[in-house]
């Protein structure tokens, strides 16, 4: 037998909270002398108190937590209500931990505020290439809807690539496209929204057409044509039979172009000062900034991607 200070300090709880326990018949103690009132407890009744606790965190009231143990819950059902809870906790601290990102990319945009170079910004043409690609829809161009789309995106893309054989001829180029209005041809946010906000989110790499038919790309794909491309504006992507789609993006013929260092959840302040820029030499956006990945080690503080802003004169 236990005291209660004794049995506290195993089960890693408070003694105060063991009164707690007996007085609401939780966990009543193995014994309490009559005459003193001293709880003793005993060994197995830390399975017990093990229940409870791990119940309790999981979110369950305490008169929950009885009911739950009445209708005595196997070691296997609360492994599984466990796992469920952990899941949920790690969700939320990366959820957390990508609400911290835009607000540190917030900060750092009121920070370098009027602070980038006439030098950082370089307008020039740009050239097609014939990308392989996925694509998938975005709540809106935020960072923080943007990054858990186009992350799988990059992902299955380079599975599916190295799967057919096909190795990328130059870094990845990601471009953007507003979703189409109800009752034009294309997806509608999956959400059920009215999908205003939303923005079609496309995963390309550069890559070559012998190396497409070299993979073995289904017969009728229109490599190095995109359907319906016009100057600066991608074709239709058209399927290959390997899992991804081919398509052609023209070139930009003006791009205000300036180079991103570190992770693109930090990509606020680049693209804001980039906006100051076109707007202070007489510019203005014609379009989406495409992305294009220079540089991309599993260290995201080292990535180098150049931002392409099509822009026409004010």
């Amino acid at each position: 037998m236990f005291s209660i200070g004794d049995f506290a300090r195993y089960g890693r709880v408070s003694a105060r909270m063991l009164r707690h326990y007996d007085a609401i018949g939780l966990l009543r103690p193995a014994r309490t002398d009559p005459v003193t009132g001293y709880r003793s407890y005993e060994a197995a009744q830390l399975a017990r108190l093990n229940r409870i606790i791990a119940l309790k965190d999981l979110g369950f009231s305490l008169q929950q937590v009885g009911a739950i143990l009445a209708e005595e819950v196997s070691v296997p059902e609360l492994r599984g209500m466990l796992r469920l809870r952990q899941a949920e906790l790690e969700a939320a601290r990366t959820a957390a931990g990508a609400r911290l990102a835009q607000v540190e990319a917030r900060l750092r945009t009121i920070e370098s505020e009027g602070r980038m170079s006439a030098d950082d910004v370089v307008v020039k043409r740009t050239g097609t290439v014939l990308l392989a690609e996925l694509h998938g829809i975005a709540a809106s161009y935020g960072p923080g809807d943007i990054g858990p789309v186009i992350t799988p995106l990059y992902a299955e893309l380079c599975r599916l690539l190295a799967a057919a054989g096909v190795t990328p001829a130059g870094p990845g180029l990601a471009y953007y496209e507003d979703v189409p209005e109800p009752g034009e041809a294309g997806e509608q946010p999956a959400d059920g929204s009215d999908g205003k906000d939303a923005v079609v989110v496309h995963a390309g790499m550069v890559i070559t057409e012998e190396a497409l038919a070299k993979a073995g790309a289904k017969a009728g794909t229109e490599v190095g044509t995109g359907a319906g491309a016009t100057a600066g504006r991608p074709g239709t992507p058209t399927p290959t039979g390997l899992g991804f789609d081919v398509v052609t993006l023209p070139g930009l013929d003006s791009a205000a172009t300036v180079v991103h260092h570190g992770p693109m959840s930090r990509i606020l302040p680049t693209a804001q000062n980039l906006a100051h820029w076109i707007d202070a030499n007489g510019y203005r956006s014609a379009g989406y900034a495409r992305e294009l990945y220079l540089e991309c080690p599993p260290d995201q503080e080292k990535w180098i991607t150049e931002i392409q802003e099509p822009v026409v004169r004010a």
